[in-house]
């Protein structure tokens, strides 16, 4: 049986921790930041965490 491949694109934009969950970036960060409060645009710079269905399907996609 051949090795499972890797979706590069899903392998770019996720990781894992240590505790094996999935990390992800927050959306609406790219443009448009004046209209968005300055404790908005700081907490869309940390990192967060998949939700357990996103999760189930990303760790089909990295294996």
């Amino acid at each position: 049986m051949p090795k499972m491949k890797t979706h590069k694109g899903a392998a770019r934009r996720f990781g894992k921790t240590g505790t094996g969950k999935i990390t992800v970036r927050h959306s609406h960060n790219g443009h448009i930041k004046t209209k968005k409060s300055s404790k908005r645009k700081r907490n869309l710079r940390k990192g967060g965490i998949a939700s357990a269905p996103d999760t189930k399907r990303i760790c089909r996609l990295l294996p």
